[in-house]
């Protein structure tokens, strides 16, 4: 099992770096806290294909994130 949690954490970091990597290369939406007002540039605009991507690229992996963070605290727990 200690080959399986080594395992967890590494692809844990990994996927932590990939989503840090991924989030600062999407473009400000320059909106913040504004948008709550009813400044409603942030729902009007086209995506680029790059943006696209790294939108959907960004719930992956934070999915993934949470999935291994929850695999990494289970292991602790149980094993």
């Amino acid at each position: 099992m200690d080959v399986l949690r080594t395992v967890v954490t590494v692809a844990l970091f990994l996927v932590s770096i990939a989503l840090i990597v991924v989030v600062v290369l999407q473009k400000s939406k320059g909106e913040g806290l504004g948008s709550i007002g009813g400044g409603g540039r942030l729902f009007h605009h086209a995506q680029s294909g790059l943006d696209a991507f790294l939108d959907k690229a960004t719930t992956y992996v934070a999915i993934g994130f949470m999935v291994l963070a929850v695999l990494a605290s289970a292991f602790d727990v149980f094993i």
